[in-house]
């Protein structure tokens, strides 16, 4: 999966800071016990809680390179539905989708 240009833009720019960021998202990745996988749909589902949809298109991609299936990405789109309400599970599905579609592409 390709990274966005924005966010290597963004590296050149500022490298220190993107530097700060990534050892920081290291740190809370192993602060605690869950696996790889669990993490992943986590941060997935906060992205979604959030409704930022740049942020749902990465997690999704970090979800799949984690090993999550499809169907297990779904899910946590489908639990968002009765506490977001239904656009913003639309919304969210339509994004994960947006990535799918893509990762089908390129194959």
């Amino acid at each position: 999966m390709s990274i966005p240009k924005r966010y290597l833009k963004f590296g050149e720019d500022y490298p220190e800071i993107l530097n700060a960021y990534e050892m920081l998202g290291e740190a809370v990745q192993k602060a605690g016990p869950l696996e790889k996988k669990t993490k992943a749909l986590i941060k997935l589902s906060i992205s979604i809680g959030a409704k930022m949809e740049g942020a749902v298109h990465s997690h999704t991609r970090k979800a799949l390179e984690a090993g999550c299936s499809e169907i297990e990405i779904k899910q946590v789109v489908l639990l968002s539905l009765p506490t977001l309400g239904f656009p913003s599970m639309m919304a969210a599905m339509t994004w994960v989708e947006d990535v799918f579609e893509k990762k089908k592409d390129q194959k």
